[in-house]
């Protein structure tokens, strides 16, 4: 009786090393949620440059190397100029600073709080399965305080990043994990 609570005891961890392997020998699923075909081995991303009307200078350039960087710490792909398996370009096609709830004070209508919303149009092209090319807009928005102005959030530099993050794990999700 003991020897075969011991067997099961020793048989289980057996069992989920075997399984560990055998699913991170196949190359197609990682342990980071990535689902990517063991073929595709580069990605390209063009920058993403910036055709709303506001935002900060310095959004296209922190946009696409974020979203680089994104893909690099999540992925063994390599990141080549251009002509990836995976191929990623777009554009910013909205900066909207407008007020998210109102509330009274003295009888007068004013912003409780402010929202960001930024929206990032992509073209995702999978050279090795057209079937999961897309092109999609992606939206990420936060709210701040109504005493907060568009200026000093555009001047911090982590505020417009918080927005942009949320956006770049959306396309990561939508490209290569396949959520």
């Amino acid at each position: 009786m003991i020897w075969s609570k011991c067997k099961l005891a020793l048989g289980f961890p057996l069992l989920a090393i075997c399984l560990v392997m055998t699913l991170g020998g196949c190359g197609v699923y990682s342990f980071n949620g990535t689902n990517i075909d063991p073929t595709v081995r580069t990605i390209s991303i063009a920058t993403i440059q910036n055709n709303a009307p506001q935002g900060p200078a310095f959004l296209t350039q922190r946009f696409t190397e974020d979203l680089k960087d994104y893909f690099q710490r999540n992925t063994n792909l390599k990141l080549v100029p251009r002509d990836g398996d995976l191929q990623f370009d777009g554009n910013i096609v909205a900066y909207d600073f407008a007020p998210a709830s109102i509330q009274k004070i003295d009888g007068i209508d004013q912003a409780g709080s402010n929202r960001l919303t930024i929206q990032v149009k992509i073209r995702f092209t999978n050279t090795k399965d057209d079937k999961q090319s897309f092109e999609q807009t992606f939206q990420g928005f936060d709210d701040y305080a109504a005493s907060r102005n568009i200026a000093t959030i555009n001047s911090d530099p982590n505020a417009v990043r918080t927005t942009t993050n949320k956006i770049i794990t959306d396309i990561f999700n939508k490209s290569v994990a396949n959520w």
